[in-house]
Protein backbone atom coordinates (compact mmCIF):
# COMPACT_ATOMS: atom_id res chain seq x y z
CA UNK A 1 0.00 0.00 0.00
CA UNK A 2 1.55 3.23 -0.84
CA UNK A 3 2.26 6.26 1.44
CA UNK A 4 -0.01 8.36 -0.56
CA UNK A 5 -2.88 5.88 -0.02
CA UNK A 6 -1.87 6.40 3.77
CA UNK A 7 -1.50 10.07 3.94
CA UNK A 8 -5.59 10.13 2.42
CA UNK A 9 -6.56 7.21 5.15
CA UNK A 10 -5.18 9.11 7.48
CA UNK A 11 -6.68 12.33 6.84
CA UNK A 12 -10.47 11.53 6.08
CA UNK A 13 -10.37 9.83 9.86
CA UNK A 14 -8.48 12.54 11.06
CA UNK A 15 -11.90 14.96 9.55
CA UNK A 16 -14.26 12.18 10.63
CA UNK A 17 -12.50 12.43 14.38
CA UNK A 18 -12.98 16.33 14.60
CA UNK A 19 -16.65 17.09 13.07
CA UNK A 20 -18.01 14.07 15.40
CA UNK A 21 -16.21 14.33 18.32
CA UNK A 22 -16.92 18.61 17.62
CA UNK A 23 -20.85 18.00 17.28
CA UNK A 24 -21.14 15.24 20.04
CA UNK A 25 -20.33 18.13 22.43
CA UNK A 26 -22.60 20.28 20.34
CA UNK A 27 -25.45 17.31 20.99
CA UNK A 28 -24.83 17.26 25.12
CA UNK A 29 -25.23 21.32 25.16
CA UNK A 30 -27.99 21.13 22.70
CA UNK A 31 -29.71 17.64 24.33
CA UNK A 32 -29.84 19.68 27.31
CA UNK A 33 -31.10 22.54 26.11
CA UNK A 34 -34.03 21.07 24.06
CA UNK A 35 -34.68 18.93 27.21
CA UNK A 36 -34.34 15.50 25.06
CA UNK A 37 -33.05 12.40 26.26
CA UNK A 38 -33.36 10.89 22.64
CA UNK A 39 -30.44 13.67 21.24
CA UNK A 40 -28.40 12.88 24.90
CA UNK A 41 -28.05 9.31 23.90
CA UNK A 42 -27.33 9.93 20.40
CA UNK A 43 -24.57 12.42 22.11
CA UNK A 44 -23.31 9.31 24.34
CA UNK A 45 -23.03 7.42 21.03
CA UNK A 46 -21.42 10.07 19.07
CA UNK A 47 -18.47 10.17 21.97
CA UNK A 48 -18.10 6.43 21.43
CA UNK A 49 -18.27 6.98 17.92
CA UNK A 50 -15.57 9.58 18.35
CA UNK A 51 -13.43 7.36 20.23
CA UNK A 52 -13.74 4.52 17.66
CA UNK A 53 -12.57 7.14 14.89
CA UNK A 54 -9.57 8.73 17.16
CA UNK A 55 -8.24 4.63 17.63
CA UNK A 56 -8.83 4.03 13.98
CA UNK A 57 -6.65 7.42 13.03
CA UNK A 58 -4.01 6.66 15.30
CA UNK A 59 -3.95 2.70 14.63
CA UNK A 60 -3.87 3.71 11.06
CA UNK A 61 -0.53 5.44 11.71
CA UNK A 62 0.26 2.66 14.41
CA UNK A 63 -0.57 -0.31 12.08
CA UNK A 64 2.73 0.55 9.78
CA UNK A 65 5.03 0.33 12.50
CA UNK A 66 7.00 -2.86 12.41
CA UNK A 67 7.62 -5.86 14.82
CA UNK A 68 10.19 -5.52 17.21
CA UNK A 69 11.33 -6.23 20.65
CA UNK A 70 8.89 -5.32 22.15
CA UNK A 71 5.85 -6.68 19.87
CA UNK A 72 7.42 -9.39 17.63
CA UNK A 73 3.49 -9.61 15.91
CA UNK A 74 3.78 -6.43 15.37
CA UNK A 75 1.27 -3.39 16.34
CA UNK A 76 -1.70 -4.98 14.41
CA UNK A 77 -4.04 -6.08 17.67
CA UNK A 78 -3.55 -3.22 19.11
CA UNK A 79 -6.72 -2.33 17.08
CA UNK A 80 -8.23 -4.71 19.38
CA UNK A 81 -7.94 -3.24 22.58
CA UNK A 82 -9.23 0.27 20.60
CA UNK A 83 -12.62 -2.07 19.49
CA UNK A 84 -12.81 -3.65 23.61
CA UNK A 85 -12.53 0.29 24.60
CA UNK A 86 -15.05 1.09 22.08
CA UNK A 87 -17.67 -1.83 22.48
CA UNK A 88 -17.37 -1.13 26.75
CA UNK A 89 -17.94 2.57 26.51
CA UNK A 90 -20.87 2.56 24.64
CA UNK A 91 -22.48 -0.81 26.38
CA UNK A 92 -22.13 1.84 29.81
CA UNK A 93 -23.39 4.59 27.81
CA UNK A 94 -26.28 3.09 26.18
CA UNK A 95 -27.33 1.43 29.84
CA UNK A 96 -27.35 4.76 31.33
CA UNK A 97 -29.70 6.09 28.31
CA UNK A 98 -31.63 3.51 28.77
CA UNK A 99 -32.29 3.71 32.75
CA UNK A 100 -32.81 7.93 32.00
CA UNK A 101 -35.35 7.37 29.28
CA UNK A 102 -37.59 4.38 31.06
CA UNK A 103 -37.81 7.51 33.77
CA UNK A 104 -39.13 10.21 31.26
CA UNK A 105 -41.34 7.40 29.59
CA UNK A 106 -43.23 7.07 33.13
CA UNK A 107 -43.35 10.87 33.92
CA UNK A 108 -42.81 12.43 30.06
CA UNK A 109 -41.67 15.96 30.13
CA UNK A 110 -42.05 18.61 27.28
CA UNK A 111 -39.13 19.10 24.92
CA UNK A 112 -38.31 21.81 22.65
CA UNK A 113 -39.05 20.08 19.24
CA UNK A 114 -38.06 22.93 16.98
CA UNK A 115 -34.48 23.00 18.73
CA UNK A 116 -34.55 18.96 18.20
CA UNK A 117 -35.73 19.52 14.69
CA UNK A 118 -32.57 21.77 14.16
CA UNK A 119 -30.03 19.54 15.79
CA UNK A 120 -31.58 16.64 13.92
CA UNK A 121 -31.10 18.60 10.46
CA UNK A 122 -27.32 19.51 11.63
CA UNK A 123 -26.79 15.75 12.89
CA UNK A 124 -27.49 14.07 9.21
CA UNK A 125 -25.18 16.82 7.83
CA UNK A 126 -22.56 16.60 9.40
CA UNK A 127 -22.73 12.38 9.93
CA UNK A 128 -23.20 12.21 5.97
CA UNK A 129 -20.57 14.57 5.00
CA UNK A 130 -18.08 12.06 7.29
CA UNK A 131 -19.49 9.07 5.61
CA UNK A 132 -19.38 10.35 2.65
CA UNK A 133 -15.54 11.26 2.98
CA UNK A 134 -14.39 8.37 4.82
CA UNK A 135 -16.23 5.80 2.38
CA UNK A 136 -14.20 7.69 -0.32
CA UNK A 137 -11.28 5.32 1.17
CA UNK A 138 -10.15 1.50 0.81
CA UNK A 139 -8.55 0.90 3.81
CA UNK A 140 -10.85 -1.85 6.08
CA UNK A 141 -10.29 1.32 9.00
CA UNK A 142 -12.45 3.36 6.50
CA UNK A 143 -14.71 0.85 5.57
CA UNK A 144 -15.71 -0.24 9.07
CA UNK A 145 -16.20 3.90 10.48
CA UNK A 146 -18.40 4.46 7.28
CA UNK A 147 -20.84 1.92 7.79
CA UNK A 148 -20.88 3.13 11.81
CA UNK A 149 -21.48 6.77 10.41
CA UNK A 150 -23.78 5.77 8.54
CA UNK A 151 -25.70 4.06 11.43
CA UNK A 152 -25.46 7.99 12.79
CA UNK A 153 -26.93 9.45 9.86
CA UNK A 154 -30.00 7.01 10.13
CA UNK A 155 -30.33 7.38 13.92
CA UNK A 156 -30.37 11.41 13.12
CA UNK A 157 -33.02 10.69 10.32
CA UNK A 158 -35.29 8.92 13.40
CA UNK A 159 -35.07 11.58 15.61
CA UNK A 160 -35.70 14.17 12.82
CA UNK A 161 -39.24 12.07 11.71
CA UNK A 162 -39.65 12.35 16.14
CA UNK A 163 -39.24 15.83 16.13
CA UNK A 164 -41.29 16.64 13.31
CA UNK A 165 -44.33 14.87 14.81
CA UNK A 166 -43.93 16.18 18.37
CA UNK A 167 -43.52 19.93 16.65
CA UNK A 168 -47.31 19.39 15.22
CA UNK A 169 -48.63 16.88 17.71
CA UNK A 170 -48.17 16.82 21.90
CA UNK A 171 -46.74 13.27 22.21
CA UNK A 172 -44.56 14.22 24.69
CA UNK A 173 -43.38 10.58 25.55
CA UNK A 174 -42.42 9.86 22.24
CA UNK A 175 -39.06 11.30 23.02
CA UNK A 176 -38.42 8.69 25.46
CA UNK A 177 -39.76 6.12 23.11
CA UNK A 178 -37.06 7.15 20.21
CA UNK A 179 -34.51 7.38 22.96
CA UNK A 180 -35.31 3.51 24.17
CA UNK A 181 -34.95 2.70 19.97
CA UNK A 182 -31.81 3.96 19.41
CA UNK A 183 -29.99 3.15 22.50
CA UNK A 184 -31.44 -0.54 22.28
CA UNK A 185 -30.82 -0.76 18.58
CA UNK A 186 -26.74 0.61 19.20
CA UNK A 187 -26.60 -1.63 22.39
CA UNK A 188 -27.67 -5.03 19.98
CA UNK A 189 -25.34 -3.98 17.68
CA UNK A 190 -21.99 -3.25 19.97
CA UNK A 191 -22.85 -6.78 21.96
CA UNK A 192 -22.35 -8.27 18.32
CA UNK A 193 -19.30 -6.37 17.71
CA UNK A 194 -18.05 -7.21 21.67
CA UNK A 195 -18.54 -11.12 21.06
CA UNK A 196 -16.93 -10.76 17.59
CA UNK A 197 -13.49 -8.78 19.50
CA UNK A 198 -13.68 -11.40 22.24
CA UNK A 199 -13.56 -14.35 19.99
CA UNK A 200 -10.44 -12.50 18.29
CA UNK A 201 -8.97 -11.66 21.41
CA UNK A 202 -8.98 -15.23 22.80
CA UNK A 203 -7.86 -16.43 19.67
CA UNK A 204 -10.69 -18.22 18.16
CA UNK A 205 -10.52 -19.94 15.16
CA UNK A 206 -11.82 -17.36 12.31
CA UNK A 207 -15.49 -17.95 10.97
CA UNK A 208 -14.37 -18.52 7.63
CA UNK A 209 -11.72 -21.38 8.41
CA UNK A 210 -13.29 -25.55 8.84
CA UNK A 211 -9.88 -26.84 10.32
CA UNK A 212 -11.47 -30.11 9.59
CA UNK A 213 -10.79 -29.22 6.52
CA UNK A 214 -7.55 -27.86 6.32
CA UNK A 215 -6.33 -30.94 8.18
CA UNK A 216 -7.86 -33.25 5.65
CA UNK A 217 -6.46 -31.17 2.56
CA UNK A 218 -3.04 -31.25 4.12
CA UNK A 219 -2.80 -35.35 4.76
CA UNK A 220 -3.83 -35.75 1.24
CA UNK A 221 -0.06 -34.05 -0.15
CA UNK A 222 1.62 -36.92 -1.23
CA UNK A 223 4.40 -37.51 1.40
CA UNK A 224 2.41 -36.28 4.63
CA UNK A 225 2.11 -39.27 7.05
CA UNK A 226 -0.24 -37.20 10.01
CA UNK A 227 -0.12 -34.19 11.33
CA UNK A 228 -0.65 -32.48 14.73
CA UNK A 229 -0.67 -28.52 16.40
CA UNK A 230 -3.05 -27.20 14.30
CA UNK A 231 -3.75 -23.58 15.05
CA UNK A 232 -5.09 -21.21 12.93
CA UNK A 233 -6.16 -17.86 14.63
CA UNK A 234 -6.57 -14.00 13.34
CA UNK A 235 -4.13 -11.42 14.35
CA UNK A 236 -6.85 -8.29 14.04
CA UNK A 237 -9.70 -10.05 12.21
CA UNK A 238 -8.60 -9.65 8.96
CA UNK A 239 -5.17 -10.85 8.82
CA UNK A 240 -4.17 -14.45 10.07
CA UNK A 241 -1.95 -16.35 12.35
CA UNK A 242 -1.14 -20.36 10.91
CA UNK A 243 1.03 -23.25 12.69
CA UNK A 244 1.08 -27.11 12.02
CA UNK A 245 3.39 -29.86 13.16
CA UNK A 246 4.13 -32.21 9.55
CA UNK A 247 4.72 -35.48 9.88
CA UNK A 248 6.23 -36.96 6.54
CA UNK A 249 6.60 -40.19 5.56
CA UNK A 250 9.88 -42.23 5.55
CA UNK A 251 10.77 -42.33 1.77
CA UNK A 252 10.58 -37.96 1.66
CA UNK A 253 13.77 -36.64 1.56
CA UNK A 254 14.62 -33.28 3.20
CA UNK A 255 14.68 -31.72 -0.22
CA UNK A 256 11.03 -31.54 -0.98
CA UNK A 257 10.22 -30.22 2.23
CA UNK A 258 9.74 -26.49 0.78
CA UNK A 259 7.39 -27.87 -2.08
CA UNK A 260 5.21 -29.65 0.91
CA UNK A 261 5.63 -26.21 2.68
CA UNK A 262 4.20 -24.37 -0.63
CA UNK A 263 1.39 -26.79 -1.11
CA UNK A 264 0.24 -25.88 2.95
CA UNK A 265 0.76 -22.56 2.05
CA UNK A 266 -1.07 -23.06 -1.30
CA UNK A 267 -4.43 -24.37 0.77
CA UNK A 268 -4.74 -20.84 2.19
CA UNK A 269 -3.48 -18.90 -0.39
CA UNK A 270 -7.18 -17.21 -0.21
CA UNK A 271 -6.68 -15.88 3.48
CA UNK A 272 -4.63 -12.95 4.36
CA UNK A 273 -1.59 -15.10 5.94
CA UNK A 274 0.72 -12.56 7.89
CA UNK A 275 2.45 -15.05 9.84
CA UNK A 276 3.00 -19.01 8.64
CA UNK A 277 4.81 -21.75 10.45
CA UNK A 278 5.62 -25.25 9.38
CA UNK A 279 7.00 -27.30 10.89
CA UNK A 280 8.15 -30.52 8.95
CA UNK A 281 9.26 -33.68 11.12
CA UNK A 282 10.05 -37.27 10.50
CA UNK A 283 7.51 -39.83 11.33
CA UNK A 284 10.16 -41.40 13.63
CA UNK A 285 10.86 -38.00 15.43
CA UNK A 286 9.50 -37.41 18.51
CA UNK A 287 7.90 -34.18 19.07
CA UNK A 288 6.35 -32.78 22.79
CA UNK A 289 3.68 -30.46 21.18
CA UNK A 290 2.05 -33.77 20.17
CA UNK A 291 1.03 -34.53 23.60
CA UNK A 292 -1.09 -31.48 23.50
CA UNK A 293 -2.99 -33.19 20.71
Amino acid sequence: MSDHHHHHSGSNLKLAFFLNLGFALVEIIGGFYVNSVAIISDAVHDLGDSLSIGSAWYLDKKSRQKADGKYSFGYQRMSLLGALINCLVLILGSVFVIIEATKRLFAPQDVNAQGMILLAILGVIVNGYAAWKVSKGSSLNEETISWHLLEDVLGWLAVLIGAVIMYFYYIPWLDSVLSLAIAFFILYNIIKRLVKVLHILLQGVPKNINLDQIESNILKIKGVDSLHNLNVWSLDGEKLVFSVHVRVKDFIEAAEYPNIKQSIIALLEKQHLEFCTIQIERRAEFCTFEKAD
